[in-house]
């Protein structure tokens, strides 16, 4: 029996010299490099894309632009992922996209997700509910109401429901 399968049997590991573990080290951590650069070097074009997103409401401006901007960017959307609407105009010209993706409408406001969908309850009754957006040809949009970006900018509380209202329609158009 070797001095190594001795040791081994009883249960005590192996010394070795400090300069193997450095070789081993370093063998390992220029593998574990390229392996990260290989993980970089995807081209982001291969990450699938998640669906098309509407946002409905007064275009944000200044501390709510920066929140827009932030939420857009947590969410991962690209631009080619979402588009800003203007609730004043025609629903009938709101189209689903044509290659299939599926969309989801947030309504940024009470007033804005009653006008959209036609709802008349205020919107602490429309939050937290999968609502319809009627585009006239048949087809529906699944549409999430949520605080207005301006009034949940001084408030911490509407900021976390406008967030959870968020992660409900992610999962409203992962489901789709």
């Amino acid at each position: 029996m070797s001095n190594s399968e001795f040791l081994k049997e009883m249960g005590i590991t192996e010394w070795s010299s400090r300069d193997q573990l450095r070789q081993a080290s370093a063998a390992s951590s220029v593998s574990a490099i390229a392996e990260d650069k290989t993980t970089q070097q995807a081209p982001s074009s291969e990450r699938a894309p998640q669906g098309g997103w509407l946002f409905f409401g007064q275009k944000p401006q200044g501390d709510a632009q920066v929140l827009f901007q932030n939420m857009i960017r947590v969410l991962g959307l690209s631009p080619s992922e979402w588009s800003w609407k203007n609730a004043s105009d025609p629903l009938h010209q709101i189209i689903a996209p044509e290659n299939g993706m599926p969309v989801v409408a947030f309504a940024f406001g009470g007033p804005v997700a009653q006008k959209i969908t036609g709802e008349r309850d205020a919107l602490p009754q429309l939050r937290e509910t999968v609502l319809a957006l009627n585009t006239g040809n048949d087809d529906e949009i699944p549409v999430i109401a949520s605080f207005d970006l301006n009034q949940a900018i001084g408030k911490p509380n509407e900021k976390a429901l406008l967030w959870q209202d968020l992660l409900l329609a992610k999962s409203v158009l992962q489901n789709i």
